[in-house]
């Protein structure tokens, strides 16, 4: 009896029909065409990460994204000629040409990451590591580099590398489904198309949104990139030579942009643009009065070095920040409004409707409350308020620094409140006299004989008159006081002491230039500002 040949063919997934068995040990054979399904998984998940990198640099790096770093990198790796190549091919298009050939370059790699996840679990995912690495040696290369900014391609490459894993492991629960169950293999064939194009779909949402929001704070950031602050009409005094004494792990007297502390309540960085922010002076006025960023810039501004610091600083903490600010005297905007009698409080508003209430004497004295638009040289970067803020020396920022400012409504105590007074945190605010030990670092070990111990002190808009040590709560000892910049900065210190092999607890206290040390007494923050002694502890080896 003659035995029928057994045709060939292949299934809809590219397997072979009357194959041979496999092998114990042996992987079962894949489905040629899984490698595009896997491909495509591939890109998904990566485009899911970009999407969730640009979306979360909207909310919290605005003016750095892993896109934008990775791209200005590219930028600045290619030569000159190619450059002007380009320009002559696209022109004005040069730089969506430059996004295309980053997406097609992102999307192969993608590809192959599907491709080798398919084969060997993490592998992908290892590629999307690269992927993240790669992005973050981007951020440090640009000048808006912020520990924020580092974050987000490592964030984004998780996302993808997640989202890699999850599309593939459905693909393989199609390819491995039992043979002739048709109903489990149509069932995980389904799952994974759906699973595929829902990631799909929220990916291209996320991307709209990214897009969306990333534009609007590109145009902010590129305006702010066309400014240029005039010069003061009244400068920074100079900064004293012997202002830092030069202790190594000291932070420096002027605290540079990137570094300086933000606390605010906007769930995202608000993009204000310059051309349309107007500031309104609103309420107990003889008349309300209008500026706009052009007004303000015309006007003689003032520059100064002030220390401004968050009630929510503990003893010691780092929630302060010093820096030389430019902008209008509040006083003279509120002199043109003429406040009327009675009004003792201004009521200032943020862009993200955020309120602070500042005491009207405060903005109406000789000290140098300004409306700034300048941050160390430069226009305030957008989440220190760009285009303008307020800045107020000697009160906490809860009731004075409002960023992203668009209104000053003179009123009282009585009828209106900021933000975080009707949450239990006093109504005025002045900042408390503080010091801090910077060096050496608690619990940091150091060697027997002269330790330099050194940190800063503030009292702002008062001054600083002496500070102490005393260590096992032994006698007070003076330390070298530096010069300080103004009345409205912290001041530096330092005192080199002998000690031998030990632990030692090391106290410190600042006391003002009105003959008032600093309170001893120890309490938390709320509701008026932290206080007592900064207490560090220091081991002295041998």
């Amino acid at each position: 009896m003659k035995i029928p040949r057994q045709e060939h063919g292949t299934d809809d997934d590219g397997a072979g029909l009357g194959e041979r068995p496999e092998s114990p040990g042996r992987q079962p054979a894949v489905p040629r065409a899984g490698a595009g399904r896997a491909a495509a998984a591939g890109i998904v998940a990566a485009a899911g990460g970009v999407a969730a990198g640009e979306l979360l640099a909207g909310f919290i790096s605005p003016s750095l994204s892993p896109l934008t770093a990775v791209g200005g990198a590219v930028i600045d790796a290619v030569p000159p000629g190619v450059k002007d190549w380009a320009i002559s091919l696209f022109g004005t298009a040069d730089k969506a040409a430059l996004l295309t050939g980053m997406a097609l370059g992102i999307a192969v790699l993608a590809a192959f990451a599907g491709v080798l996840e398919r084969r060997r679990r993490f592998t992908g995912a290892a590629v999307m590591g690269i992927f993240g690495l790669a992005g973050t040696a981007a951020v440090l290369t640009r000048s808006q580099v912020t520990p924020v900014a580092l974050t987000l391609p490592l964030l984004a490459a998780a996302v993808a590398a997640l989202l890699l894993r999850f599309l593939v492991r459905r693909l393989q629960e199609w390819e491995t489904a039992a043979p002739g169950d048709s109903a489990a293999a149509a069932g995980s064939r389904r799952n994974f198309l759906q699973t595929l194009a829902i990631t799909a779909a929220a990916t291209a949402l996320g991307g709209v949104l990214a897009g969306i929001w990333r534009g609007a704070a590109l145009a902010v950031s590129e305006a702010r990139a066309r400014i240029v602050l005039p010069a003061p009409a009244s400068p920074a005094p100079p900064i004293p030579a012997a202002a830092e004494p030069g202790v190594a792990g000291m932070p420096p007297l002027v605290t540079p942009n990137p570094d300086f502390y933000r606390i605010d309540t906007a769930l995202s960085v608000p993009a204000v643009n310059p051309d349309t922010w107007v500031l309104k002076v609103t309420g107990m006025v003889a008349r309300e009065v209008q500026l706009s960023f052009a007004d303000l810039l015309a006007k003689p501004l003032t520059e100064r070095h002030v220390s401004i610091a968050c009630v929510s600083n503990d003893v010691g903490g780092d929630l302060i920040g010093n820096a030389r600010w430019l902008g209008w005297p509040v006083r003279e905007l509120l002199a043109l409004a003429v406040p009327q009698q009675g009004a003792d409080m201004v009521l200032s508003r943020s862009s993200d409707g955020w309120t602070a209430g500042t005491p009207l004497e405060v903005l109406t004295d000789n000290r140098d409350a300004l409306l700034a638009v300048g941050m160390n040289g430069e226009p305030l970067p957008l989440e220190h308020g760009f285009p303008v803020r307020l800045i107020v020396p000697g009160l906490y920022g809860y009731v004075s620094a409002t960023k992203w400012v668009t209104e000053l409504k003179v009123t009282r105590f009585a009828d209106d409140a900021g933000y975080w007074t009707p949450r239990g945190w006093s109504a005025r605010g002045p900042i408390k006299t503080s010091s801090r030990i910077d060096v050496p670092r608690s619990g940091r070990p150091v060697s027997a004989g002269t330790v330099v111990l050194a940190g800063v002190a503030w009292a702002q808009h008062t001054g600083i008159r002496k500070v102490e040590l005393r260590i096992n709560r032994g006698p007070w000892q003076e330390a070298e006081l530096a010069p300080g910049i103004s009345l409205d900065t912290w001041y530096q210190w330092k005192l080199g002491v002998d000690l031998t092999p030990g632990q030692y607890e090391v106290q410190v206290r600042a006391t003002d230039l009105n003959g008032q040390p600093q309170d001893e007494t120890s309490r938390p923050p709320a509701p008026d500002g932290a206080t007592g002694f900064h207490t560090v502890r220091v081991d002295v080896k041998s």
